[in-house]
């Protein structure tokens, strides 16, 4: 009696407690909620399926400069006239100009955002010299005039690294405005505590520079349909958002410096000697390996004397965001032809003697390699050169041209991690110019559209470096090319870390406490997953090439690369997307439970039946040995039909649970007892209603010795304690 009041008990509570939870209902918290409210609404800006609308635009900035570097003084001036289209249909009352050299100003804010900590060793007297009684770096723009195109000055105010010019006239759509700005800036040491930055010069044993520079001029802010003005504040970190335009520089340095830059030289003959200028013709033909246009010994001979006449270099860039350009007279200069189906382009490299024989051997035909892999996954290299600079401790990228690290020590020993990191380092700065430089997103706001989708490419090119170094040898215990971020096992670490040092892909990049592991590592890593475990190639790169030409040229946001992914593929991947790029869940699949079964025979109202029975019950050998043809079953059978059954007779339940809160799929290999091994994929739909556990019922014709999930590791499941089965 007690019993059965329980029983009335326990079915009035629970039906209370069902009420209830009735009257609350819940969020949808679900990891496959689509991103309905986080992504923005279409619009004939942008559509819903991520192309650009019919009403999309961009505005266009056209500047010509004269520059001319003061070696003696390390001082840059510049003239320049920037014409600006307003393509928009709105008037615009003011105009935003970038000033990123004010970060390094003397008075700059962002000195303020570093910790400083007590430095107990114990230092030399320069040292503390230059710590403590040197007054600050002298840096950041000096403006000498900003005037209209009638010479009369104009309005502005200046907000750190943010200029916002006042216009006299409002600008209306269609409408141009052409002013020019005079200045001038201290060239910074890089190298030097203080001074650091992605551009300035590095000064050599000998006292020779090398200059690599860029933002070295005010440069239009980006107005556009998601925001407006891009006008946020330059930091040192989060890299620039800049519009398309023209470009027509001239550059004065000494006479005896090489230099080259963004743009098409167009004064070859006049800045190259007849020597050098043959031997870029030559170049030009020479598709497997490079032309020496100054050689180490011309380098070195050029190094010892110090010019004082001076030597122009004009270039012309269209339809390029930026402008870069480095100068040296201790330049090595080669350079080699790629052939990009019916289009040739040259590849070249600028480098001290220092950096050889490392630079001589590897640099040029990695740019080349690169050029090949990312025009492969993406478009057509559009431009006609690519160029990378020996800058040690420097890792930048412009169009057309970049800084690379990466030299032998004094001594000519070139270590594995050298090496391969200079190479690494070429990939990515040479594959910047694809993401941002062509496919332009705002790097400011969303680091990961350039770094991450560059880290992704830059895996794919690393693990094909062989296509283009078949001799190479990689180091001990690595059979393809050692690369540091992209494979799925390499961001298990950082996936681990605390939540309270973790953030997620879409947090802006001032605001991220792993910046190289969150903006590079993690989503290059999602896009390797999404491409060999979800997508699967062939739907992977026809969506990602459909992106890359869609906005090539123009300026995505992450809305327009997650809609286009999905409609070229016809996958839904919004999941995906919130998992990986909105959240800071981690992948944690494991094996809670195996169940081994067996078959026998029962009987039910005296009718034979069979049964499945858990292994560690009693269970008649003989009677065993009789199922095990299970004649009973197929004797009637059609005799070619009964030869075609499977026979299975080994039997397993097995439990699968997700710890981590990150969807993935299943991927599960069984091994036998025989040696051989069968592998399961199963899609990531299979969790839809499972949210922490997810159970299958298997049969086999061989007893089970193993059962792993994910053995080649490719989700990044950050524990594989609990990956694997054994029998016991």
């Amino acid at each position: 009696m007690n019993r059965i009041w329980c029983l009335i008990l326990s079915f009035l509570m629970l039906s209370v407690y069902a009420q209830e939870d009735k009257n609350k209902g819940h969020y949808d918290e679900s990891p496959f909620k689509q991103l309905k409210e986080e992504l923005p609404t279409p619009n004939m800006f942008r559509t819903a399926s991520g192309a650009p609308g019919p009403a999309y635009y961009q505005q266009q900035a056209d500047y010509k400069m004269s520059i001319r570097l003061d070696e003696e003084k390390d001082v840059i001036y510049g003239d320049e006239t920037i014409t600006y289209t307003n393509n928009s249909p709105d008037t615009l009352e003011y105009l935003w100009v970038q000033l990123d050299q004010n970060m390094r100003a003397a008075d700059s804010p962002t000195k303020m955002l570093y910790e400083s900590k007590a430095d107990t060793r114990p230092m030399t007297i320069e040292t503390y010299s230059k710590r403590y009684r040197e007054g600050a770096f002298d840096g950041g723009f000096k403006l000498e005039l900003l005037q209209d195109a009638n010479g009369k000055d104009m309005q502005f105010i200046i907000n750190q690294t943010m200029m916002r010019i006042d216009l006299e006239k409002p600008l209306a759509p269609t409408e141009k405005i052409s002013f020019r700005i005079k200045w001038n800036y201290n060239i910074n040491n890089y190298r030097k505590e203080g001074e650091g930055g992605r551009s300035g010069f590095e000064l050599m044993e000998d006292g020779n520079k090398i200059y690599v520079i860029a933002q070295f001029f005010p440069r239009m802010a980006v107005y556009n349909d998601v925001e407006g003005w891009q006008n946020m504040q330059f930091w040192g970190r989060s890299e620039f958002a800049l519009p398309f335009g023209t470009y027509d520089v001239s550059i004065t340095v000494p006479d005896d410096h090489v230099l080259n830059a963004t743009g098409k030289l167009m004064n070859e003959k006049e800045v190259l000697s007849s020597k050098q200028y043959q031997r870029m013709q030559q170049a030009w033909k020479s598709y497997d390996k490079p032309v020496m246009i100054v050689n180490e010994a011309e380098a070195t001979k050029a190094e010892k004397s110090r010019s004082k006449k001076m030597k122009t270099w004009k270039f012309f860039a269209d339809n390029v965001r930026d402008f870069a350009f480095s100068s040296s007279r201790k330049f090595i200069w080669d350079a080699m032809a790629v052939k990009l189906n019916d289009k040739d382009v040259i590849a070249m490299s600028l480098y001290p003697r220092e950096a050889n024989p490392l630079w001589e051997e590897y640099s040029t035909r990695t740019v080349a390699h690169t050029l090949k892999e990312y025009s492969n996954l993406t478009f057509d290299y559009p431009y006609h050169k690519a160029i990378s600079v020996s800058a040690e401790d420097q890792g930048m990228e412009y169009p057309m041209i970049c800084w690379n690290f990466g030299r032998p020590t004094k001594g000519g020993y070139v270590s594995d991690r050298t090496k391969y990191g200079m190479i690494a380092v070429i990939i990515h700065e040479i594959g910047h110019n694809f993401f941002p430089m062509i496919v332009n997103s705002d790097e400011r706001q969303w680091t990961w559209m350039d770094e991450g989708l560059n880290t992704f490419l830059q895996y794919t090119t690393e693990q094909n470096f062989k296509k283009s170094f078949p001799n190479e040898v990689f180091p001990e215990g690595f059979d393809s090319f050692p690369s540091r971020r992209g494979a799925p096992k390499d961001i298990v670490e950082y996936m681990s870390m605390p939540q309270k040092v973790l953030e997620p892909i879409m947090t802006q990049g001032d605001h991220v406490h792993n910046f190289g592991a969150n903006a590079y590592g993690k989503p290059g890593t999602a896009l390797v997953v999404l491409r060999n475990t979800v997508m699967g190639k062939e739907l992977f790169d026809h969506a990602f090439r459909t992106y890359a030409n869609r906005w090539k040229f123009k300026h995505p946001t992450p809305a327009d690369f997650f809609r286009t992914m999905e409609d070229a593929s016809a996958m839904d991947l919004d999941w995906f997307w919130r998992g990986w790029f909105y959240t800071t869940w981690y992948v944690d699949m494991g094996i809670e439970k195996v169940t081994p079964y067996y078959l026998q025979k029962t009987q039910v109202n005296g009718e034979n039946r069979l049964q499945f029975v858990e292994k560690s019950n009693e269970i008649d050998p003989a009677e065993f040995k009789k199922l095990k043809e299970l004649k009973q079953l197929d004797s009637k059978m059609d005799p070619k039909v009964r030869k075609d059954l499977k026979n299975p007779t080994y039997f397993y339940e097995v439990v699968y649970n997700r710890p981590g809160k990150l969807i993935m799929p299943l991927l599960v290999t069984f091994e036998f007892e025989d040696g051989t091994t069968e592998e399961v994929r199963y899609p990531y739909m299979m969790w839809r209603l499972n949210d922490e556990t997810f159970t299958k019922f298997y049969e086999f014709d061989k007893p089970v010795k193993k059962i792993t999930i994910d053995a080649k590791q490719e989700t990044a499941d950050i524990d594989i304690s609990n990956n694997v089965w054994t029998v016991m």
